[in-house]
């Protein structure tokens, strides 16, 4: 059996970025925001049903919350469920000038 050597790469800490993703920053906040509603849940012990019993929001939501399917959520979404569950979400904002690729492929 033939083997071959990988090279490994260190992502930055961010997936979608790394993974070239066009609103990586979104998708990585909709990430963590989903983050915090699981670990909500699990602290209550809920499961998605009694979650929808207690917010109103449907237990389908609950089901592609757990199971990263976040492609139908937006930002303020998630963060009216987290409102719902009980919790509140303070955002820190952080900007920087993006690297730009000529600058990337020098350093």
């Amino acid at each position: 059996m033939k083997s071959e050597m990988l090279d490994v790469v260190r992502g930055s800490g961010h997936v979608f970025r790394d993974l070239g993703y066009k609103n990586a920053d979104v998708e990585q906040f909709k990430a963590i925001l989903a983050a915090e509603i699981i670990k909500a849940l699990d602290r209550e012990r809920l499961t998605v049903r009694a979650a929808q019993d207690r917010t109103g929001i449907a237990a389908a939501d609950f089901s592609r919350i757990r199971n990263a399917n976040l492609g139908r959520f937006t930002v303020d979404r998630l963060m009216s469920i987290i409102n719902r569950l009980g919790s509140r979400v303070e955002v820190r904002v952080r900007v920087r000038r993006a690297e730009t690729a000529q600058s990337a492929a020098t350093a």
